[in-house]
């Protein structure tokens, strides 16, 4: 199983007003990329952080809206297709309070949230990349899933202290994005690391491997952080 890890927690300073909240093609960020990770994950993490209630609350009204115009029934049938009839969606939200130390404190408490689910692998997206398509998405599920496979999954996720230490990342005109597809050996190192500097530091110093997933989705290499004027 993989799962997912939104990081919605910043302060949104440059955007003026809540960032999960901003909307784009009819739906929040936040809406966006849970129902973007649903697409390889049976459950996703919101890392929430400043207004972490408010914005948890109108969340929530969002799924419900969504629930009740069959949106989400079509994502859970697509998910069963691709996973089987065991899939579920899931969203759980984890408060960091800490928010003001930056993006890899919720990166770490993202991490260790969804180990506790026992996954293969997380991916980790940020909330400020809307643009990202489904079929990034799912090429980074399907990699990371087979390289997990190949290395002797699901053992080794209970091994992850010494297990497969791997990150994929997407990379657009030779440009590194989000979101990243680590292992659960590798997960688990980043949570535990204090002393780095931020999520691409705490990548290289714990990835045993690293690669690249090469992509012509200019999506995963841009995040907004100011409003686009007459987007809803």
């Amino acid at each position: 199983m993989i799962a997912g890890v939104v990081l919605a927690a910043g302060e949104s300073r440059r955007m003026g007003s809540s960032k999960p909240l901003a909307r784009r093609g009819g739906e929040s960020f936040l809406a966006r990329a849970v129902r973007l990770l649903w697409t390889q994950c049976d459950c996703v993490v919101v890392v929430l952080g400043r207004q972490g209630a408010r914005v948890r609350e109108a969340a929530e009204e969002e799924f419900a809206r969504l629930a009740e115009r069959g949106a989400l029934g079509r994502d859970l049938a697509s998910a069963r297709r691709g996973r089987g009839k065991g899939a579920r969606l899931e969203v759980h939200f984890v408060e960091n309070r800490a928010y003001r130390r930056g993006m890899y404190a919720s990166a770490r408490l993202g991490l260790a949230t969804a180990l506790r689910l026992r996954p293969s692998a997380v991916l980790l997206s940020p909330v400020d990349h809307p643009a990202v398509s489904s079929r990034t998405v799912e090429a980074l599920g399907s990699s990371i899933a087979q390289a997990v496979k190949a290395y002797g999954a699901p053992r080794a996720a209970r091994r992850a202290a010494a297990g497969f230490a791997y990150a994929i990342v997407p990379r657009y005109r030779g440009l590194r994005g989000h979101p990243v597809a680590l292992s659960a050996a590798l997960a688990q190192a980043i949570a535990r690391d204090r002393d780095a500097h931020d999520l691409s530091d705490a990548i290289r110093r714990n990835a045993r491997l690293l690669g690249y997933l090469d992509v012509a989705d200019r999506g995963v290499v841009t995040n907004v952080n100011a409003p686009a004027r007459g987007r809803r």
